[in-house]
């Protein structure tokens, strides 16, 4: 077969966070397993030269078109029909809605239809903030029901679907992402990026449904008996974020107690984990969850919120809170300083839990769906 991947998000320097993360060890896996296949990768400009092609059944070639916009409709069916792919892999709902070749779609979460704060939310006029939610609609609806099989990388995102679309569940195969050990960080100096010992971490973007904001009530909350420690934030530093200033000046969080870190690499990102007191994931909805994964891979205690996929992915190796409930959070923070019983056991138990995700069981499990749902044309 000669299978099409759009990897236009490849890499978490492009493609951000998650998604970005789960494209590159997909490609990157699936060129390790499948030497039978031919595959051709599409990437944008900025991360053409990051893939590296390593066999001769792979080839790249440049979509340099943004993800969600009106002109990579056009111009991914245009590529793709050019490729002369049997069927293409979308690791994500944006999709060319006219094109013919079949596919199969990854769903990580349903935010903006499970979030009606985050849907509502935009950095943009509210003319092209309402175009866009109604491309999305489109591009999802026929993402669900237009797609020969669909990937959930949880139960929690299974279930998201099977809520809000008339599918049947056979059409929906998990497959749990992966987790890697975070880079070493040797060689960074915590305080030349502006970051003071003890800190608490959150790693991610800043969009509404990581309910950061109450994030910050908690850790108002929690600074008058723990005047000495810093919350870091690790993450593009954008609009969102920015609103995040502002409500901490309103709140009167002394500016040397935040510290933003605008995209850090992985060794920083490697360093910020094995070195802060706490990582803390109070998201309202979390298709996955990669950042506590990796705190849990480097010993760390972590804080999560008790909702959606967490639980599933989490098991008992971390503190849950209730999202919504700031005191909660607050607590747990105190517990990590001042009460190091209540995590008796967690570190072991967190060691044992990330051996379950591993990068290339997802990557051979992507390849049957490959194989069972994907048309065969010799």
């Amino acid at each position: 077969m000669r299978i099409g991947i759009d990897a236009r998000m490849f890499g978490p320097r492009v493609g951000g966070g998650g998604l970005g993360r789960y494209v590159a060890e997909l490609v990157n896996h699936l060129q390790e397993i499948d030497h039978e296949n031919e595959y051709v990768i599409f990437l944008k400009k900025e991360n053409f030269h990051e893939f590296v092609v390593k066999g001769p059944n792979f080839s790249k070639r440049m979509v340099d078109v943004h993800w969600y916009s009106l002109k990579e409709q056009f111009v991914m069916l245009r590529e793709v029909t050019n490729a002369k792919v049997h069927f293409m892999h979308y690791p994500h709902w944006n999709i060319p809605v006219f094109s013919p070749v079949p596919f199969i779609v990854t769903i990580h979460d349903l935010i903006l239809l499970d979030e009606p704060q985050s849907a509502r939310t935009t950095t943009k006029g509210m003319l092209v903030h309402g175009l866009k939610q109604v491309g999305f609609r489109i591009a999802l609806e026929r993402a669900v029901h237009g797609s020969r099989h669909i990937i959930a990388i949880s139960e929690a995102t299974k279930r998201s679907i099977l809520n809000h679309f008339k599918v049947k569940s056979q059409k929906i195969t998990v497959i749990h992402n992966g987790v890697s050990e975070p880079a070493s960080g040797k060689g960074i100096s915590l305080r030349n990026l502006g970051v003071v010992e003890p800190y608490i971490l959150h790693v991610g973007n800043h969009y509404p449904h990581k309910n950061l904001s109450l994030l910050l009530d908690a850790f108002a909350a929690f600074l008058p008996t723990h005047p000495d420690v810093q919350l870091v934030f690790a993450g593009k530093y954008d609009e969102f974020a920015k609103r995040l200033v502002v409500q901490a000046d309103r709140l009167k969080i002394p500016r040397e107690s935040l510290r933003f870190l605008n995209l850090p690499s992985d060794d920083e990102l490697g360093a910020l984990y094995r070195n802060t007191s706490l990582l803390v994931n109070p998201s309202r909805i979390e298709g996955f969850g990669i950042p506590p994964l990796e705190a849990l891979y480097c010993g760390v205690k972590v804080m999560a919120a008790n909702t959606t996929s967490m639980p599933e992915i989490l098991k008992d190796a971390v503190r849950y809170v209730d999202p919504n409930d700031v005191e909660d959070m607050a607590q747990v923070m105190e517990d990590a300083f001042d009460k190091p019983e209540l995590w008796k056991g967690m570190k072991e138990k967190g060691k044992e839990l990330v051996r379950d995700y591993d990068w290339k069981k997802a990557a051979k499990q992507t390849l049957e769906t490959y194989l069972l749902h994907g048309p065969r044309r010799l």
